[in-house]
């Protein structure tokens, strides 16, 4: 049976498994989206209730989809590419969209201009960067938050985060710098294992060339980081961005001041924060005592 003869005998309105996420407050990412969908559709020469009809989904979820409120289910992507003839098109946009779910709505313009930084600089005080963490360490952040996730909400944040990782192999190399605080590690996220694991992830990561990897000691008493994490990014244009994360927040800094003040506090850390080799030493003492 042909798809499209077989989409003549789908019910317009689909299950609650098959609907993607509930409408949700629309961002770039979406309306870029729906954007390529109405276009597409248009093309086409179809509305959105011939094409609703077409592959089994109402009108509402079709122009939900194209206002950038709804996120596509994968059913709904294969079919509106099958229908569409969008040579691939589509299923793109829909990639491209994917990789920003999982995601905290605030983050994510901030992970756009991680893909295009030349330089990235992080200091961090409550958890391993997301760049650094294995999947078991990170599991066991997502597993602490409240509300709990549900299964879906786990998975889409587990893979945001690891695909996020391939930056640090990425060539021509972005050059990273991390400090982190080492009562991150003395936390123990997970329990002994996780923490085992967590080391052996950071002492690899930490050997790569185009990354340093330094631990401000639990006993610092200079520390020039105690105002909390941030992070300082170079573009490909060779203008500076920072970046600051709170409790259900997070800006982008573009303010000469605002830049100006965090690269001296990032400057006195490297001074602070133990050397490369000697971070080493630290956590390969850490992790024989577990």
């Amino acid at each position: 049976m042909s798809l499209l003869s077989g989409i003549g005998e789908v019910t317009a309105v689909v299950s609650a498994d098959d609907s993607g996420d509930g409408e949700v407050e629309p961002d770039d990412n979406l309306r870029s989206f729906g954007e390529t969908v109405k276009a597409s559709r248009k093309r086409a020469g179809l509305t959105q209730e011939q094409l609703a009809s077409l592959i089994g989904y109402s009108v509402q979820y079709v122009g939900s989809v194209e206002q950038g409120r709804r996120h596509p289910s994968q059913k709904f992507v294969t079919k509106t590419e099958a229908v569409l003839d969008t040579f691939g098109v589509i299923d793109i946009a829909a990639k491209q969209l994917t990789r920003r779910r999982g995601l905290a709505t605030w983050f994510r313009r901030w992970a756009e201009l991680e893909e295009g930084a030349v330089i990235l600089n992080t200091y961090e005080c409550r958890s391993v960067p997301g760049l650094l963490q294995p999947e078991s360490y990170a599991r066991a952040l997502v597993d602490d938050v409240l509300p709990p996730p549900t299964f879906e909400e786990v998975e889409e944040r587990i893979t945001a985060r690891l695909e996020r990782q391939q930056l640090l192999s990425r060539t021509p190399y972005t050059v990273f710098s991390f400090i982190i605080d080492e009562a991150v590690i003395l936390r123990q996220t997970g329990g002994p294992e996780v923490s085992r694991q967590l080391i052996d992830h950071l002492l690899e990561c930490g050997r790569l060339p185009n990354v340093d990897l330094q631990i401000m000691p639990l006993v610092s008493p200079e520390h020039a980081g105690l105002g909390g994490p941030f992070r300082l990014l170079e573009t490909q244009d060779h203008e500076w961005v920072g970046y600051s994360e709170g409790q259900q927040s997070g800006r982008v800094l573009y303010d000469p001041k605002d830049l100006s003040l965090l690269h001296l506090r990032y400057a006195k850390l490297r001074i602070q924060a133990l050397n490369p080799a000697d971070t080493a030493g630290l956590l390969m003492r850490r992790r024989g005592s577990l």
